[in-house]
C-alpha cells in the first residue's frame, strides 16, 4: 500500500515483502520466489477473485510451505476459503495493520514471524499477526480492537 499523506489516501502499490526480505538479508530463493497473485485492496476482492486465490495456493505441490500477504480487511475470509479446500501444504497469512512504507509499520515483524512460522508448523492454513498465530478456521478480526483474535 501507497499513502499519500498529503491526500489523506491509500492505494495498492508494488509488493512491499520482496523488498522487506532483501533488507533482512533473507535467502535469495525465498525473496526471488515471491510472486503476487493479485494486487488490490482486500476489501474489494471478489468472491470469484477469492476462489481463483484459492485454487492458486491449493495447487501448489504437497509439503510446500508459504507465505501469502494479504489486506487485513478480509484476511480472516481468504484464510478460511483457502482452509475449506484443505491443500496439504503450510500456508501462512499475513499484513499489517499500518502499511509497509509508513514508518510505524508492522509490517517487517509480521513478515518475518509469518515466515518462522510456515517453516515451524504442521500442514494447514494460519494467521500470523504481531506475534500470534491463528488456525484460519477460527479467526476472526476483532475492528474496534485493531487485532486479530480466535474467534468461537
Amino acid at each position: 500500500t501507497v499513502y499519500s499523506g498529503a491526500a489523506g489516501t491509500h492505494q495498492v502499490g508494488p509488493p512491499a515483502a520482496p523488498r522487506i526480505l532483501r533488507r533482512a538479508r533473507v535467502g535469495e530463493d525465498a525473496a526471488t520466489q515471491a510472486r503476487a497473485l493479485l494486487q488490490k485492496d482486500s476489501s474489494e476482492i471478489t468472491p470469484e477473485e477469492r476462489k481463483n486465490l484459492a485454487a492458486a495456493i491449493v495447487s501448489l505441490p504437497a509439503g510446500t510451505r508459504a507465505v501469502l500477504t494479504h489486506g487485513t480487511d478480509t484476511m480472516a475470509e481468504t484464510a478460511r476459503a483457502i482452509g475449506a479446500q484443505n491443500p496439504q501444504i503450510t500456508l501462512v497469512l499475513t499484513g499489517a495493520f499500518a502499511p509497509a512504507a509508513m514508518r510505524e509499520s508492522d509490517a517487517d515483524f509480521n513478515l518475518g514471524f509469518a515466515l518462522a512460522a510456515a517453516q515451524t508448523l504442521p500442514v494447514g492454513v494460519y494467521i500470523a499477526m504481531n506475534g500470534k498465530i491463528f488456525p484460519a478456521k477460527r479467526v476472526r478480526k476483532n475492528r474496534q480492537a485493531g487485532q486479530f483474535e480466535l474467534a468461537d
